[in-house]
Protein backbone atom coordinates (compact mmCIF):
# COMPACT_ATOMS: atom_id res chain seq x y z
CA UNK A 1 0.00 0.00 0.00
CA UNK A 2 1.45 3.35 -0.65
CA UNK A 3 2.49 4.98 1.88
CA UNK A 4 0.46 8.31 3.23
CA UNK A 5 1.35 11.88 4.76
CA UNK A 6 0.35 12.39 8.31
CA UNK A 7 0.96 16.16 6.99
CA UNK A 8 -2.16 15.14 4.93
CA UNK A 9 -4.36 14.73 7.81
CA UNK A 10 -3.15 17.19 10.03
CA UNK A 11 -4.51 20.07 7.19
CA UNK A 12 -7.54 18.42 7.37
CA UNK A 13 -7.98 18.42 11.23
CA UNK A 14 -6.78 22.04 11.07
CA UNK A 15 -9.46 23.12 8.52
CA UNK A 16 -11.91 21.15 10.33
CA UNK A 17 -11.21 22.01 13.90
CA UNK A 18 -13.21 25.98 13.78
CA UNK A 19 -16.17 24.69 12.61
CA UNK A 20 -15.97 21.61 15.10
CA UNK A 21 -15.20 24.23 18.40
CA UNK A 22 -17.40 27.09 17.10
CA UNK A 23 -20.25 24.42 17.57
CA UNK A 24 -19.11 23.17 21.03
CA UNK A 25 -19.24 26.94 21.94
CA UNK A 26 -22.53 27.12 20.88
CA UNK A 27 -23.97 23.64 22.37
CA UNK A 28 -22.43 24.75 25.59
CA UNK A 29 -23.86 28.50 25.82
CA UNK A 30 -26.50 27.30 28.38
CA UNK A 31 -29.19 29.35 29.76
CA UNK A 32 -29.52 31.69 32.83
CA UNK A 33 -30.50 28.68 35.23
CA UNK A 34 -26.62 27.26 35.00
CA UNK A 35 -24.59 28.38 37.22
CA UNK A 36 -21.55 30.59 36.27
CA UNK A 37 -19.17 28.32 37.77
CA UNK A 38 -20.48 25.08 36.10
CA UNK A 39 -20.59 26.70 32.81
CA UNK A 40 -16.83 27.60 33.03
CA UNK A 41 -16.20 24.39 34.12
CA UNK A 42 -17.64 22.57 31.25
CA UNK A 43 -16.37 24.66 28.76
CA UNK A 44 -13.02 24.73 30.08
CA UNK A 45 -12.51 21.67 29.54
CA UNK A 46 -14.29 20.82 26.22
CA UNK A 47 -13.06 23.49 24.10
CA UNK A 48 -9.60 23.13 25.42
CA UNK A 49 -6.68 22.74 22.79
CA UNK A 50 -6.87 18.78 21.36
CA UNK A 51 -6.88 16.49 18.45
CA UNK A 52 -10.67 16.70 18.29
CA UNK A 53 -9.97 13.23 16.54
CA UNK A 54 -13.57 11.72 17.44
CA UNK A 55 -15.32 14.59 15.98
CA UNK A 56 -13.28 14.53 12.79
CA UNK A 57 -13.94 11.45 12.31
CA UNK A 58 -17.40 11.92 12.30
CA UNK A 59 -17.22 14.37 9.85
CA UNK A 60 -14.71 12.51 7.48
CA UNK A 61 -16.73 9.33 8.08
CA UNK A 62 -20.95 11.46 6.24
CA UNK A 63 -17.96 12.40 3.42
CA UNK A 64 -16.48 9.10 2.85
CA UNK A 65 -20.54 7.78 2.59
CA UNK A 66 -21.09 10.48 0.18
CA UNK A 67 -22.52 13.00 2.25
CA UNK A 68 -21.94 16.51 2.99
CA UNK A 69 -19.50 16.41 6.43
CA UNK A 70 -22.27 19.35 8.00
CA UNK A 71 -24.57 16.52 8.40
CA UNK A 72 -22.58 15.21 10.99
CA UNK A 73 -21.86 17.92 12.79
CA UNK A 74 -24.17 17.46 15.96
CA UNK A 75 -23.12 13.56 16.39
CA UNK A 76 -19.60 14.84 15.73
CA UNK A 77 -20.02 17.52 19.03
CA UNK A 78 -21.99 14.87 20.67
CA UNK A 79 -19.08 12.53 21.00
CA UNK A 80 -16.77 14.82 21.91
CA UNK A 81 -18.76 15.69 24.89
CA UNK A 82 -18.97 12.62 25.94
CA UNK A 83 -15.33 12.09 25.29
CA UNK A 84 -14.40 15.63 27.73
CA UNK A 85 -16.56 13.97 30.66
CA UNK A 86 -14.89 10.75 30.93
CA UNK A 87 -11.13 12.70 30.44
CA UNK A 88 -12.70 14.58 33.87
CA UNK A 89 -13.36 11.64 35.38
CA UNK A 90 -10.48 9.46 34.65
CA UNK A 91 -8.27 12.44 36.12
CA UNK A 92 -10.19 12.23 39.24
CA UNK A 93 -8.14 11.53 42.20
CA UNK A 94 -10.32 8.36 42.52
CA UNK A 95 -9.20 7.49 39.44
CA UNK A 96 -6.36 7.78 36.99
CA UNK A 97 -5.83 10.89 39.97
CA UNK A 98 -3.97 13.29 37.17
CA UNK A 99 -3.16 16.92 37.08
CA UNK A 100 -2.78 17.72 33.81
CA UNK A 101 -4.58 17.40 30.73
CA UNK A 102 -3.63 19.01 27.62
CA UNK A 103 -0.94 21.27 29.06
CA UNK A 104 -3.34 22.68 31.48
CA UNK A 105 -4.39 21.89 34.85
CA UNK A 106 -7.12 19.13 34.79
CA UNK A 107 -10.64 20.20 35.95
CA UNK A 108 -10.54 19.45 39.85
CA UNK A 109 -6.99 21.15 39.47
CA UNK A 110 -8.63 24.10 38.26
CA UNK A 111 -11.82 24.17 39.92
CA UNK A 112 -12.45 21.42 42.63
CA UNK A 113 -13.37 17.78 42.91
CA UNK A 114 -16.89 18.60 43.39
CA UNK A 115 -17.57 20.77 40.59
CA UNK A 116 -15.50 18.81 37.94
CA UNK A 117 -17.61 15.36 38.47
CA UNK A 118 -20.55 17.50 37.85
CA UNK A 119 -19.16 19.16 34.97
CA UNK A 120 -18.57 15.58 33.67
CA UNK A 121 -22.68 15.05 34.75
CA UNK A 122 -23.32 18.44 32.34
CA UNK A 123 -21.62 16.96 29.85
CA UNK A 124 -22.79 13.51 29.40
CA UNK A 125 -26.63 14.64 29.38
CA UNK A 126 -25.93 17.45 27.10
CA UNK A 127 -24.46 14.91 24.59
CA UNK A 128 -27.91 13.18 24.20
CA UNK A 129 -29.66 16.26 24.46
CA UNK A 130 -27.79 17.17 21.48
CA UNK A 131 -28.86 13.74 19.68
CA UNK A 132 -32.26 14.28 20.36
CA UNK A 133 -32.93 18.21 19.54
CA UNK A 134 -29.81 18.95 16.83
CA UNK A 135 -30.49 16.33 14.24
CA UNK A 136 -33.96 17.16 11.90
CA UNK A 137 -34.55 12.91 11.06
CA UNK A 138 -36.28 11.69 13.88
CA UNK A 139 -35.31 7.83 12.89
CA UNK A 140 -31.56 9.08 12.33
CA UNK A 141 -31.77 11.03 15.82
CA UNK A 142 -33.14 7.58 17.24
CA UNK A 143 -30.54 5.52 15.79
CA UNK A 144 -27.46 7.79 16.92
CA UNK A 145 -28.80 7.94 20.68
CA UNK A 146 -28.84 4.51 21.01
CA UNK A 147 -25.40 4.28 19.32
CA UNK A 148 -24.09 6.44 21.83
CA UNK A 149 -25.91 5.26 24.95
CA UNK A 150 -24.48 2.03 24.13
CA UNK A 151 -21.10 2.98 23.24
CA UNK A 152 -21.01 5.26 26.26
CA UNK A 153 -22.37 2.90 28.71
CA UNK A 154 -21.83 0.26 31.22
CA UNK A 155 -20.79 -2.52 28.84
CA UNK A 156 -18.60 -0.42 26.83
CA UNK A 157 -17.09 2.93 27.79
CA UNK A 158 -17.87 2.44 31.95
CA UNK A 159 -17.03 -1.01 31.94
CA UNK A 160 -13.59 -0.59 30.42
CA UNK A 161 -13.04 2.14 33.09
CA UNK A 162 -14.25 -0.37 35.59
CA UNK A 163 -12.17 -3.10 34.37
CA UNK A 164 -9.43 -0.92 33.84
CA UNK A 165 -8.96 -0.06 37.31
CA UNK A 166 -9.88 -3.58 38.52
CA UNK A 167 -6.67 -4.72 36.54
CA UNK A 168 -4.22 -2.27 38.10
CA UNK A 169 -3.48 -5.19 41.57
CA UNK A 170 -4.40 -8.05 39.14
CA UNK A 171 -2.26 -9.96 36.79
CA UNK A 172 -3.54 -9.80 32.90
CA UNK A 173 -3.39 -10.85 29.36
CA UNK A 174 -2.65 -8.96 26.23
CA UNK A 175 -6.39 -10.42 25.51
CA UNK A 176 -7.31 -8.91 28.86
CA UNK A 177 -5.99 -5.71 27.75
CA UNK A 178 -6.98 -5.81 24.32
CA UNK A 179 -10.51 -6.28 25.91
CA UNK A 180 -9.97 -3.35 28.18
CA UNK A 181 -9.68 -0.75 25.53
CA UNK A 182 -11.48 -2.14 22.80
CA UNK A 183 -14.70 -1.00 25.30
CA UNK A 184 -12.50 2.31 27.02
CA UNK A 185 -10.87 3.62 23.56
CA UNK A 186 -12.11 1.69 20.82
CA UNK A 187 -16.00 2.31 21.66
CA UNK A 188 -15.96 5.79 20.91
CA UNK A 189 -13.64 5.66 18.38
CA UNK A 190 -15.99 3.18 16.67
CA UNK A 191 -19.52 4.99 17.31
CA UNK A 192 -17.86 8.51 16.00
CA UNK A 193 -17.69 6.87 12.30
CA UNK A 194 -20.69 4.67 12.76
CA UNK A 195 -22.47 8.47 13.56
CA UNK A 196 -21.17 9.58 10.63
CA UNK A 197 -22.45 7.42 8.19
CA UNK A 198 -25.53 7.01 9.76
CA UNK A 199 -26.35 10.31 9.53
CA UNK A 200 -25.08 10.20 5.93
CA UNK A 201 -27.55 6.98 5.51
CA UNK A 202 -24.90 4.77 4.57
CA UNK A 203 -26.23 0.65 4.23
CA UNK A 204 -25.00 -1.84 6.76
CA UNK A 205 -22.51 -2.55 4.35
CA UNK A 206 -21.09 0.85 4.90
CA UNK A 207 -21.54 0.89 8.53
CA UNK A 208 -19.62 -1.93 8.46
CA UNK A 209 -16.22 -1.01 6.73
CA UNK A 210 -16.54 1.53 9.09
CA UNK A 211 -16.90 -0.55 12.25
CA UNK A 212 -13.92 -2.31 10.96
CA UNK A 213 -11.66 0.63 10.48
CA UNK A 214 -13.00 2.13 13.64
CA UNK A 215 -12.16 -1.06 15.62
CA UNK A 216 -8.30 -1.30 14.35
CA UNK A 217 -8.12 2.28 14.79
CA UNK A 218 -9.17 2.28 18.05
CA UNK A 219 -6.40 -0.57 19.21
CA UNK A 220 -4.13 1.08 17.42
CA UNK A 221 -4.21 4.66 19.11
CA UNK A 222 -4.10 2.55 22.70
CA UNK A 223 -0.96 0.94 21.54
CA UNK A 224 0.70 4.09 20.98
CA UNK A 225 -0.38 6.04 23.51
CA UNK A 226 0.84 3.20 25.74
CA UNK A 227 4.05 3.76 23.81
CA UNK A 228 4.32 7.75 24.12
CA UNK A 229 3.42 6.88 27.97
CA UNK A 230 6.58 5.11 27.38
CA UNK A 231 8.88 7.57 24.91
CA UNK A 232 7.32 10.13 25.03
CA UNK A 233 7.98 13.66 26.91
CA UNK A 234 5.52 15.71 28.93
CA UNK A 235 5.85 19.28 27.04
CA UNK A 236 4.73 17.45 23.33
CA UNK A 237 1.70 15.08 25.35
CA UNK A 238 0.66 17.89 27.55
CA UNK A 239 0.26 15.32 30.17
CA UNK A 240 2.35 13.14 32.78
CA UNK A 241 4.06 10.46 31.09
CA UNK A 242 5.54 7.36 33.06
CA UNK A 243 2.77 7.27 34.93
CA UNK A 244 0.97 3.99 33.70
CA UNK A 245 4.36 2.08 35.08
CA UNK A 246 4.47 3.93 38.05
CA UNK A 247 1.31 2.67 39.20
CA UNK A 248 1.55 -0.64 37.87
CA UNK A 249 -0.82 -0.51 35.34
CA UNK A 250 -0.90 -3.43 32.56
CA UNK A 251 0.38 -1.71 28.89
CA UNK A 252 0.76 -3.48 25.66
CA UNK A 253 5.00 -2.19 25.62
CA UNK A 254 4.69 -3.94 29.48
CA UNK A 255 3.10 -7.36 27.96
CA UNK A 256 4.80 -7.20 24.14
CA UNK A 257 8.23 -4.94 24.69
CA UNK A 258 8.29 -1.87 22.48
CA UNK A 259 9.24 -3.58 19.10
CA UNK A 260 6.13 -5.59 19.14
CA UNK A 261 3.81 -2.91 19.97
CA UNK A 262 4.94 -1.08 17.28
CA UNK A 263 4.59 -4.16 14.83
CA UNK A 264 1.31 -4.67 16.09
CA UNK A 265 0.41 -1.27 15.85
CA UNK A 266 1.21 -1.21 11.89
CA UNK A 267 -1.02 -4.16 11.11
CA UNK A 268 -3.99 -2.51 12.67
CA UNK A 269 -3.58 0.58 10.58
CA UNK A 270 -3.01 -1.39 7.50
CA UNK A 271 -6.26 -3.12 8.41
CA UNK A 272 -7.79 -0.15 8.91
CA UNK A 273 -6.46 1.60 5.92
CA UNK A 274 -8.11 -1.46 3.67
CA UNK A 275 -11.31 -0.86 5.02
CA UNK A 276 -11.50 2.67 4.32
CA UNK A 277 -10.59 2.06 0.66
CA UNK A 278 -13.84 0.04 0.40
CA UNK A 279 -15.60 3.41 1.49
CA UNK A 280 -17.65 5.09 -2.32
CA UNK A 281 -15.15 8.15 -1.76
CA UNK A 282 -12.33 6.34 -1.66
CA UNK A 283 -11.59 7.00 2.55
CA UNK A 284 -8.28 8.91 1.85
CA UNK A 285 -9.05 11.60 4.77
CA UNK A 286 -9.57 8.06 7.12
CA UNK A 287 -6.39 6.75 5.86
CA UNK A 288 -4.15 9.73 6.29
CA UNK A 289 -5.65 9.54 9.82
CA UNK A 290 -4.79 6.01 10.64
CA UNK A 291 -1.49 6.49 9.38
CA UNK A 292 -1.47 9.90 11.51
CA UNK A 293 -2.60 7.56 14.52
CA UNK A 294 1.00 5.54 13.81
CA UNK A 295 2.93 8.65 13.71
CA UNK A 296 1.79 11.02 15.98
CA UNK A 297 4.00 12.01 18.96
CA UNK A 298 1.44 13.62 21.33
Amino acid sequence: MAEVSTDTFREIAERLRPEIDAALARLTEFDNDCPARLREAIRYSLLAPGKRLRPVLALLAAEACGSERGRAIAPACAVEMIHAYSLIHDDLPAMDDDDLRRGRPTCHRQFDEATAILAGDALLTRAFEVLATEIPDAEQSRRCLRELTHAAGASQLVGGQVDDLRFESLPGTADDLAKIHRRKTGAMITVSLRLGGIVANADERLLNALTRYGDAVGLAFQITDDLLDVQGDEKSMGKRVGKDAGKGKMTFPGIWGIEESRRKAEQLIHQASEAAATLPCGGDALISLAHYVLERNH
